[in-house]
């Protein structure tokens, strides 16, 4: 009996082992990408995940795999944000600004890199996980504007753009500096977001359905 307890404790353990290297991949090739853009080594990749290149390789079995569970984890945890912040925050305007500054942690902009890896974008589980990401922030826009404290010329792809461009670095360049003011500059551009608008913007708003069909 004691033999079988024993058995049956360590059991979850390489499990749990390999969801942990899992992870520590996926956050590895996020960073890189943001710093490199899609074709990051792998090498590198598993060096930073503190694991060998074997386990990356019984994880992933190439790039495009790997590089399409990454943009899903971005997704899903930026989404998660949005849906918390929905929830938990009264003031509608407060919602949306947690949930830029929580996006910009999540190093979003990776993703515009890592669209040119190779993989099938229209995958289902990324079309699913898109969805539910616009859903979520379309929500939040929509509460703030209905409050009244969103410009009427702005949309949800405006502050998707933005929040992309200010967590991407030019690939090839390391400007690890550069992240101590993204913060700083969120909030100038959340500034910019409120109602009443004291300037006009020039162009037309961006919505996601028109950010999604130009790419």
């Amino acid at each position: 009996m004691g033999r079988t307890t024993t058995a049956t404790a360590a059991g979850p353990r390489p499990r749990a082992d390999a969801l942990r290297n899992r992870g520590r991949i996926i956050d590895a090739a996020r960073e890189l990408a943001v710093q490199y853009g899609a074709d990051a080594p792998l090498d590198e990749v598993a060096r930073r995940a503190g694991v060998g290149n074997a386990t990356l390789y019984r994880h992933f079995r190439d790039r495009s795999v790997l590089m399409r569970q990454v943009v899903l984890s971005v997704i899903e945890r930026a989404t998660g944000h949005a849906e918390r912040a929905a929830t938990e925050e009264d003031d509608p305007f407060e919602a949306v600004s947690r949930f830029a500054h929580a996006a910009v942690d999540e190093r979003i902009g990776a993703l515009c890199a890592m669209f040119s890896a190779g993989f099938d974008p229209y995958h289902p589980d990324l079309v699913q996980a898109r969805e539910r990401f616009d859903t979520a922030v379309d929500a939040l826009m929509e509460r703030a504007r209905g409050a009244g404290q969103l410009r009427a010329d702005s949309e949800t792809g405006d502050l998707v753009v933005a929040l992309s461009q200010l967590t991407r670095p030019l690939p090839g360049t390391t400007c690890p500096a550069n992240d101590r003011f993204v913060h700083r500059h969120i909030q100038l551009l959340l500034d910019g977001l409120r109602a009443p608008a004291r300037s006009t913007l020039q162009g037309s708003a961006v919505t996601l359905e028109g950010l999604r069909a130009a790419r």
